[in-house]
């Protein structure tokens, strides 16, 4: 199968977030795609399938588990056809497990459509505290364990546990976050209990940073930075039930996996 490394949300590659995209001729039983994402070892390898013109079955691993849902796979997966599968597409519909997903391509941006998981507020727990070594202002729940501070830089200097975070028992993954000097708000997100420590750009994680800051910030459009090492920026929008997510995207890998 042909295989693409694309790094999603950067501008130029060592950038951003990279996404392993395999398109598929055939749909693959779901095995032996996790023995794939697992050779692989990034963060997140995406098996898309061609239904049609426009239309493709999209799933998502890491290295340890399928994911319900992933951001920076579904942009790169969105660039690799737009340059390799169909180059024509202006609107994609992905098929996956969190319903149908629509990408729009407008020159260099890919423009996510993604649902609004908006957390619900909970108590911060000493468990949480001794996971990231201080104690945080706010704590949220949806998929993610949300960590809100003050001051973004307590978010750029954290040193989580990694085996303290593996072991929370609330959340899939972990996210700080903190409103931004520059940026609307910043963000790190950790996910050992996949695989990943620290993701360096997280889309998915977006779908509940969203609804969660425009709300504290009392506005629907916003511009978020994720602050990990590589880095990444991200256009965000708070559209009520969906979340629009952009970025762009360029890539650094193409090859074929043999199997």
């Amino acid at each position: 199968m042909k295989y693409y490394v694309v790094d999603a949300f950067a501008q130029s590659v060592f950038g951003g977030n990279p996404a392993g995209i395999c398109v598929l001729e055939k749909p693959l039983p779901t095995e032996t795609m996790q023995m794939i994402a697992t050779e692989n070892n990034l963060s997140e390898t995406a098996f898309v399938y061609k239904n049609g013109f426009g239309n493709y079955d999209l799933r998502w691993f890491t290295p340890k588990a399928e994911i319900d849902l992933c951001g920076h796979a579904t942009l790169g997966t969105a660039y690799v056809i737009c340059h390799f599968v169909d180059p024509d597409v202006e609107k994609m519909a992905f098929s996956t497990l969190s319903g149908i997903l629509t990408v729009k391509r407008k020159e260099n941006r890919f423009e996510m459509d993604f649902p609004s998981r908006m957390p619900e507020k909970i108590t911060i727990t000493q468990e949480m505290i001794d996971a990231i070594g201080v104690k945080p202002k706010e704590a949220y729940l949806s998929r993610d364990l949300v960590l809100v501070f003050d001051d973004e830089k307590n978010v750029e200097k954290l040193n989580p546990d990694f085996q303290k975070v593996f072991e929370l028992e609330v959340g899939l993954g972990l996210v700080v976050t903190a409103k931004g000097t520059r940026y609307d708000f910043v963000s790190r997100c950790f996910y050992p209990k996949l695989g990943v420590n620290e993701d360096p750009v997280t889309g998915s994680a977006h779908s509940s940073l969203i609804p969660l800051w425009a709300e504290k910030l009392e506005k629907n459009s916003l511009v978020a930075k994720q602050v990990s090492k590589r880095g990444g920026v991200l256009t965000c929008c708070n559209v009520g039930e969906r979340v629009e997510i952009g970025g762009e995207a360029i890539l650094y890998l193409q090859g074929e996996i043999y199997i």
